[in-house]
């Protein structure tokens, strides 16, 4: 299982949001090419970039400092975040990033996902992020009605070939992941699944491990250092 380090970039500072409250940030670095490079030292297998603008936005805004991230630490990074388009997502693959996450455009350009799954195949990664069970787009500001676990089928149905759960609620809380809602979208998917939001200790990251997930984001629980990076990859990874 990856153990993955979480970078979220707001203004060009890596940050943390509380449940993805854009009003309760916690600033951890102003140079976020520092914190991967101290990731990668840990032995980071990979690298997960959120532009938080983008996200809230319409397009990517941290996108140069992506590309020097991926340049500089040569670690596999997935990114998401105002990513939209298919011309976005050519941006941003160009730019080295390995992967590109969607969830806003999943939802409101079905046609678009589509064609990106059949251009891009596995480098294309599905964000289901869920607040109380219903899928939430834009930087997770908008809430859509719709059931993650309905809306996993679906992108399985669709072509898609990974996906990322985040419970929005647990995020940043340091509490623990929603590992019934986990276990319902592998079961149901088939898919690989990389799960976020509240994983605070290596009990819970063995935890997702049985429950076969491919990877654990870890955000605040490592800049807290409530976790050691280090430590989580040669216990679990």
């Amino acid at each position: 299982m990856e153990i993955i380090p979480a970078i979220d970039l707001r203004g060009g500072r890596c940050v943390r949001l509380y449940q993805g409250d854009y009003s309760r940030e916690m600033r951890f670095s102003d140079d976020p090419l520092q914190v991967a490079l101290k990731w990668q030292s840990q032995s980071a297998p990979r690298l997960h970039i959120i532009d938080l603008d983008g996200a809230a936005g319409s397009e990517p805004q941290n996108l140069e400092i992506a590309r020097q991230i991926a340049a500089a630490t040569l670690l596999p990074t997935q990114m998401g975040g105002g990513i939209r388009t298919l011309e976005t997502i050519k941006e941003v693959l160009t730019a080295g990033i390995e992967r590109v996450i969607l969830t806003t455009a999943a939802i409101e350009d079905p046609d678009m996902l589509k064609q990106a799954c059949r251009k891009y195949g596995d480098y294309v990664v599905i964000s289901i992020d869920a607040r109380e069970g219903l899928v939430a787009t834009h930087g997770w500001q908008q809430d859509t009605g719709i059931r993650a676990v309905d809306f996993g089928r679906s992108m399985a149905q669709l072509g898609v070939q990974r996906l990322i759960y985040t419970d929005i609620i647990r995020d940043g809380t340091l509490t623990e992941p929603n590992f019934t809602a986990i276990t319902e979208l592998v079961n149901v998917t088939g898919l690989p699944v990389i799960a976020a939001g509240g994983i605070s200790s290596i009990l819970h990251l063995k935890m997702l491990k049985q429950l076969g997930v491919e990877g654990a984001i870890l955000g605040r629980a490592l800049y807290s250092e409530d976790i050691n990076l280090k430590e989580a990859i040669e216990t679990v990874g």
